[in-house]
């Protein structure tokens, strides 16, 4: 009996639980096929010179927010996690914090010029 209990751990459902908590092959190779075109995008549009100043920047960030948003749903299942979302509300403070710190940087940085 003890064996047993080892093995589930904390799930409750047992295998049909476990299971379902993580991504199919199909999924894994979809999240690594759009993370590739994800990197290649920025790649390609630097290396070659395809957009210059701000058009550029847009696309190096718009594909890094991409990027991320893929590894969360793909790789760290953000979507097929039950109630409470513990795992979302840190990840939302991680990106405050985040944030809080960035943009407070470049505002002092910015206005705090000497000259």
């Amino acid at each position: 009996m003890a064996q047993h209990t080892a093995g589930h751990g904390g799930h409750g459902d047992g295998h049909g639980h476990e299971q379902e908590s993580h991504g199919s092959l199909k999924s894994y190779v979809a999240g690594f096929v759009l993370s590739l075109i994800l990197t290649a995008i920025p790649l390609f549009v630097v290396l070659n010179e395809w957009l210059e100043g701000t058009a550029a920047h847009v696309v190096l960030l718009g594909s890094a927010v991409l990027q991320f948003i893929v590894q969360l749903v793909f790789f760290m299942h953000l979507r097929e996690e039950k109630k409470p979302r513990y795992n979302l509300m840190v990840l939302l403070l991680g990106i405050a914090i985040l944030v809080t710190i960035v943009g407070g940087s470049i505002w002092i940085m910015t206005y705090n010029k000497v000259g």
